[in-house]
């Protein structure tokens, strides 16, 4: 039988819906950002998809996410593991700025390589490759080998945290990884084989990334 991994980006949150730069500052989510993580909870049961245990950032949106999935699951006494491993990128300086303000300080130019390069970190924050060099040795010495070991399991993360981690389990190279987007409350389903491989990839719900 196969391994089963599901990844779920958090719900909609406040700061997502203003366009600010978010990274590790904790905003809620919003009432759309609520109603997507029940969705995503009845899309997994309508799969019959069950966890052993789940996996979450130390950020109240992600953890907000989890519960409500755990929820529509009956499943609210599942054992679940906060780590700030599984935190979105932070995004230093530019956290709590609006998207458009901080390209009139800094210029598009400068602010689309600090959102799209997978090396240039922002201004105090991380690039994309410092989220994967957080997230990929905890999945590999916590997540993976529960997995492999039986375990079905649930991560509830962040659009960044997911796309390292997305990386690692496709094997996308720098480039492809920088073109990927992971849409809110959307659970991916992967069955992985007894080396971490994937066999299979299944989107549970289509909703635009943004």
């Amino acid at each position: 039988m196969a391994n089963l991994l599901v990844l779920v980006r958090h719900g909609q949150s406040e700061w997502n819906k203003k366009n600010l730069f978010t990274g590790w500052k904790d905003p809620d989510l919003t009432d759309q950002g609520r109603a997507e993580a029940v969705e995503a909870g009845q899309a997994l049961k309508a799969g019959g998809y069950e966890f052993d245990v789940s996996f979450t950032s130390v950020l109240s949106r992600a953890q907000k996410t989890n519960d409500a999935i755990l929820k529509e699951l009956g499943q609210t006494d599942l054992e679940i593991i906060c780590d700030q491993a599984l935190n979105e990128r932070d995004y230093g300086d530019l956290a709590g700025l609006n998207k458009d303000d901080a390209r009139e300080k800094w210029g598009e130019e400068q602010v689309h390589i600090w959102r799209r390069s997978y090396d240039t970190p922002p201004p105090g924050g991380e690039s994309l490759k410092d989220t994967a060099d957080r997230v990929l040795p905890y999945y590999h010495a916590t997540i993976k080998p529960r997995v492999l070991g039986g375990d079905r399991v649930l991560i509830a993360a962040h659009g960044n945290s997911l796309r390292a981690l997305t990386m690692d389990l496709e094997g996308l190279t720098r480039e492809e990884v920088l073109q990927l987007n992971i849409a809110t409350g959307a659970p991916i389903a992967y069955e992985l084989d007894d080396e971490g491989k994937v066999l299979s990839k299944k989107l549970l719900i289509e909703r635009e990334a943004h």
